[in-house]
């Protein structure tokens, strides 16, 4: 009797979890279905209202590159925040469009703004500005006839893209950009760089009247710049755009739109002077204006690197060097030799650091930082 009693017992309080777990799930089940139904039927129109009046869209933060510094700690290469404008492909109609680009380049050049101008067309005269097969291949490439003068060109652009303002200029102006916009390619999260080295007070005024450009955003970057011009430059080297090749061979650590090292310090101590980018989220409405931006992961500067080099004792060696291979070739010594180049270096005799190294000719670094 008492096995019995127990084996009913047993029973009877697996039977009482079994319910209990029912319960438990049809209440999670009303619950969900309730929750789905309000989210569905109750407020469906103003959520699906908000999804067709909102985009989010990333924007990568650069990561500004380490300084390079010479013994003193004296900056021979830095890096300065700029800004730059963007734009998004955004759900606005062709007049809009049109009128938003031509209120954008207006206040470009208001603030003496220039900005990306590849059309190859100019206006009063009608000319073209290229020639020869460079011109029958984009007379070809854009389904041009092969003997249409630059006025009926410029025409043909101006009926492509539905531009109704009649003044030249005003045309050419959003001519430019349309082009630009079908040359570089650009949608709702990838954006087409209009202009760059903006001034802060044409941020302000694009910021102050964000409704009347439809998908541009201000991008804050970070731009080398070699403090001393020419000085140092071979030990320098320079960096720029990252190439299809180097970027074939880095695409685990590097985007299509970084900055690598090209050549010297730049290039020996990359890994050192590479930062690492941060990302921000961007909230468009669909007509391209800016409703909220925030960053969702801050971007890490990269490290600065020292030189035993001397600036001061640098800029002396190499004006030296300069001077006397100059007077190597004038005669200056007696006799004139056919001298172009040279180099000179130096050191400290006790530690072997090298305090200057000058080579004859040099260049400006600065003159590669916009190259692609």
């Amino acid at each position: 009797m008492i096995r019995k009693y127990k084996t009913k017992k047993k029973k009877a309080n697996i039977n009482l979890r079994f319910n209990v777990l029912t319960i438990f799930a049809y209440i999670i089940g009303i619950i969900l279905i309730v929750k789905l139904f309000s989210l569905q039927i109750v407020h469906g129109a103003e959520y699906r209202e908000q999804s067709n009046t909102r985009l989010t869209r990333e924007s990568t933060l650069e990561a500004s590159r380490g300084a390079i510094l010479d013994k003193t700690g004296t900056p021979l290469v830095t890096s300065k925040m700029e800004f730059s404008l963007e734009m998004y492909k955004s759900k606005v109609d062709t007049d809009t469009l049109n009128t938003n680009i031509l209120n954008m380049i207006e206040l470009l050049e208001k603030h003496g703004c220039s900005y990306s101008d590849t059309f190859p067309i100019k206006i009063e005269p009608f000319e073209f500005t290229i020639e020869n097969e460079t011109l029958i291949k984009w007379k070809k490439t854009n389904n041009l006839e092969e003997d249409i003068t630059a006025e009926q060109a410029f025409y043909k652009f101006k009926d492509k893209y539905k531009i109704k303002q009649t003044d030249l200029n005003q045309i050419r102006k959003i001519i430019v950009i349309r082009y630009l916009i079908a040359q570089k390619g650009y949608s709702s999260t990838r954006a087409v760089t209009i202009a760059e080295d903006i001034p802060r007070e044409a941020v302000a005024e694009f910021s102050e009247s964000s409704e009347k450009f439809s998908g541009i955003n201000i991008l804050v970057k970070p731009v080398r710049k070699y403090t001393g011009g020419n000085l140092a430059s071979h030990i320098l080297g320079y960096a720029g755009k990252i190439n299809s090749e180097e970027y074939e061979t880095r695409k685990n650590h590097y985007s299509q739109n970084d900055i690598i090292g090209k050549t010297g310090i730049e290039y020996v101590f990359e890994e050192y002077l590479k930062g690492k980018n941060g990302t921000k989220q961007i909230d468009m409405a669909v007509d391209g204006t800016t409703t909220a931006e925030y960053v969702s992961k801050e971007a890490v500067a990269g490290s600065d690197v020292v030189l035993t080099i001397d600036a001061n004792l640098q800029k002396i060696t190499e004006n030296a060097l300069a001077t006397n291979i100059q007077k190597i070739a004038s005669g200056g010594f007696g006799k004139a030799y056919n001298a172009n180049a040279g180099a000179a270096v130096v050191m400290n005799v006790n530690s072997g650091e090298v305090l200057a190294m000058a080579s004859y000719p040099d260049y400006n670094p600065a003159d590669f930082i916009r190259r692609n």
